[in-house]
């Protein structure tokens, strides 16, 4: 009678322990994924001090550019993401220069350039329901609904390739910042401007570089979304908190800081989702939020 009660106990640590370790991997993947939707916003506020609100809505441009070449030329969804990262860094560098023409040659950008990627923001959106509709979008992909065991776990390929190809886009990204002259002025441009223009380079030429590289990756981090799963065209709001939450906490600028806050997210995402449900889930970004602007304002790794 004893051994009955202590088998069931046996059995309920060893399920919970299993379901910890699941959620754990979930939130590792999903904080990758958020890395790869971050990593754009990274250098735009981090960096050139722009609330990009809109960032996300370019995302959901990118999961329904994928979705669009998936359906009719049956591309894969990641390939589209990277085929389509020219076409998103012009677009990048386009609202550049209307945004930089209207507010910031006038100084003039604080509240008013705000409202400007809030209009922005909502123009994307109702242009996808007008063009779209209001239902959720797919994509089909070999890999979509398989998985791959390491160890006994069970990884759902569609979330380990957008993780992996969100390292290499976090490992490209540092790279491009830490060994090339673009990217060091990239850096630069946040500290001192006019030092920067001592060495020939123009200010304004180097932020419209780095807004049309951060819109670039939200466009790829957009095809991973479909991928990940059903889209719709106001899917990006739900981003809002969770990217901002990320670069703040990450530290404004850095790369690895971005990484690290948005692997931390998702696992925190992802164990209160599975263990207090996935209701509470959405409001763990704006707890992260609050913690950082109270507790570590510089973030994790704050320069």
């Amino acid at each position: 009678r004893r051994a009955e009660p202590a088998a069931g106990d046996a059995g309920r640590r060893a399920a919970v322990s299993e379901l910890l370790v699941g959620a754990l991997v979930s939130g590792v993947l999903l904080g990758g994924f958020y890395a790869a939707v971050t990593l754009g916003l990274t250098l735009v506020f981090g960096y050139l001090n722009i609330v990009n609100i809109a960032h996300p809505a370019f995302l959901v441009i990118g999961a329904y550019v994928a979705f669009a070449c998936n359906g009719a030329f049956g591309l894969d969804p990641i390939l589209v993401g990277f085929l389509a990262m020219p076409a998103f860094f012009v677009v990048g560098v386009a609202v550049y220069s209307v945004y930089n023409w209207c507010f910031e040659r006038r100084e003039d950008e604080s509240l008013r350039g705000l409202a400007f990627f809030f209009g922005l923001m909502f123009i994307v959106e109702v242009a996808l329901i007008l063009g779209f509709g209001v239902d959720y979008r797919l994509v089909a992909a070999p890999y979509i609904g398989e998985t791959l065991t390491v160890g006994g776990l069970e990884l759902p390929l569609r979330m380990a390739i957008p993780f992996a190809v969100s390292m290499v886009l976090a490992g490209g990204l540092w790279l491009f910042l830490t060994r090339s002259f673009a990217g060091r002025a990239i850096r630069a441009v946040a500290e001192d401007a006019l030092a920067l223009r001592l060495v020939a380079a123009d200010p304004v030429r180097i932020r419209r570089l780095a807004f049309g590289i951060g819109i670039a990756s939200a466009g790829l981090a957009g095809a991973l979304l479909v991928v990940i799963g059903p889209v719709d065209p106001a899917m990006g709001r739900l981003y809002i908190g969770r990217v901002f939450a990320i670069v703040v906490l990450g530290g404004m600028g850095s790369v690895g800081g971005t990484v690290c806050a948005a692997l931390l997210l998702g696992v925190a995402e992802s164990m209160t989702a599975t263990f207090s449900g996935p209701s509470w889930a959405p409001a763990v970004a704006f707890g992260f939020l609050l913690f950082a602007l109270a507790a570590r304002p510089s973030g994790l790794f704050g320069r």
